[in-house]
C-alpha cells in the first residue's frame, strides 16, 4: 500500500512516494528460542518479499499515531501453506492499513515447521503466537494497547494458527507465561485453513506442520472446528465460494462452530474471489466490513 506525500519547495511541489514501514523489529524471544535445534539461519526473502525457511521469529511493530490510537492491537500471521510466508501483501501491507485506522498492528514471521530447525515443528508456529501475545501485553502502556483488545489475524495458512491460538490457548506451548494470558481478544480469519479431516483440510498445510504421517488424534486436536468451546474468542471470517485451493467449508464450519457455542461473530462469503482475493473482492471491500465488525463488536470506537 503506498502513499503519496506532498511537499512543497521554494514554490514547487514534490511528490514522494513511500511505503508505511515498521517503527522496528524485534526478536520474538528475549533469550533462547525454544523448542529450538542449534543450527545456522537459512531464511530466504524474494524480492517480493515471500519468505521461507523462518527459523528466527520477529515481531515487525506498526504503531499509529498517539493521538489517533484507539487501543486495539492486532497480530497479522502471514499465509503460505506452512511452507513460506508471503509477508508483504498479507502482512506489511494490512499493518499498514489498520495503522491509518488507529490500530496497532504487529506482523509475526513465525517459525516454519522443519525437523531440520525444531524439536517438535507441530509446536513451533503456536508457540510463536502465544509468544507474541505475551509480549504485546507485556509492553501494552509502551505501545499504547490495551491489554484486552488484543487480536490475532491470518491468511489461509496462517488463518489457521490465527485460529489455534484461539482454540488453544488453556495449554500453552511455550516454557513459562509468566502469569500473562495467552488468549487473544479476537480472531480475524481471511480465507482460512482450518480443519486437517479428510475432504474438508487443506492436505499441503497438515503435512508441512504435522508431518504426512500424522495420526487420528493429532489431526483432530489441530482441526480446530473440533476444539471451540464457550471460551473462544469472537472472529471476523471470510473466504470465497470459488476457493479451490482451501475449501470455503473451512470457514462454514469454523462459523457453525462457533454459533453452537454461542461466540458471536461474522462470516462473509462472496461468490467470487478465489483463493488471495487477488482481483475481487477489492481489499478495501472485505476489510471495510472487518473495521466495521471490529467496530460493533466493541474493540474499536
Amino acid at each position: 500500500m503506498t502513499s503519496i506525500q506532498k511537499i512543497k519547495v521554494t514554490g514547487l511541489f514534490l511528490f514522494l512516494s513511500f511505503s508505511c514501514l515498521a517503527q522496528e523489529e524485534i526478536t520474538l524471544y528475549p533469550g533462547s528460542v525454544p523448542n529450538a535445534k542449534d543450527v545456522p539461519n537459512e531464511e530466504v526473502k524474494t524480492p517480493s518479499q515471500v519468505v521461507s525457511k523462518v527459523s528466527q521469529p520477529t515481531l515487525s511493530v506498526f504503531l499509529p499515531p498517539k493521538e489517533k490510537a484507539t487501543g486495539a492491537a492486532v497480530i497479522i500471521c502471514p499465509g503460505g501453506g506452512y511452507g513460506v510466508l508471503v509477508i508483504k501483501r498479507e502482512g506489511y501491507d494490512v499493518a499498514d492499513a489498520f495503522t491509518k485506522q488507529g490500530i496497532a498492528a504487529f506482523v509475526l514471521k513465525y517459525r516454519l515447521p522443519s525437523e531440520k530447525t525444531m524439536i517438535d515443528p507441530s509446536i513451533g508456529p503456536l508457540q510463536d503466537a502465544q509468544q507474541a501475545i505475551k509480549t504485546i501485553r507485556q509492553r501494552a502502556k509502551e505501545w499504547n494497547v490495551d491489554p484486552q483488545k488484543i487480536g490475532i489475524m491470518g491468511f489461509s495458512a496462517g488463518g489457521h494458527l490465527a485460529a489455534t491460538a484461539g482454540t488453544h490457548f488453556t495449554q500453552s506451548v511455550l516454557p513459562a507465561t509468566d502469569g500473562i494470558s495467552v488468549r487473544p481478544d479476537f480472531m480475524i480469519l481471511v480465507y482460512p485453513v482450518i480443519s486437517f479431516m479428510e475432504g474438508i483440510g487443506h492436505k499441503g498445510s497438515g503435512a508441512n506442520l504435522l508431518g504426512k504421517s500424522a495420526s487420528a488424534e493429532q489431526i483432530k486436536l489441530y482441526s480446530n472446528e473440533l476444539q471451540v468451546t464457550a471460551s473462544t474468542p469472537p472472529a471476523f471470517i471470510t473466504h470465497a465460494g470459488d476457493d479451490t485451493v482451501v475449501p470455503v467449508s473451512n470457514s462454514l464450519i469454523f462459523y457453525e462452530a462457533l454459533k453452537k457455542n454461542n461466540i458471536p461473530s461474522e462470516l462473509h462469503i462472496y461468490s467470487k474471489g478465489e483463493h488471495g482475493y487477488l482481483k475481487v473482492p477489492a481489499f478495501d471491500e472485505w476489510f471495510g466490513r472487518c473495521l466495521h465488525w471490529m467496530a460493533t463488536a466493541g474493540f474499536v470506537k
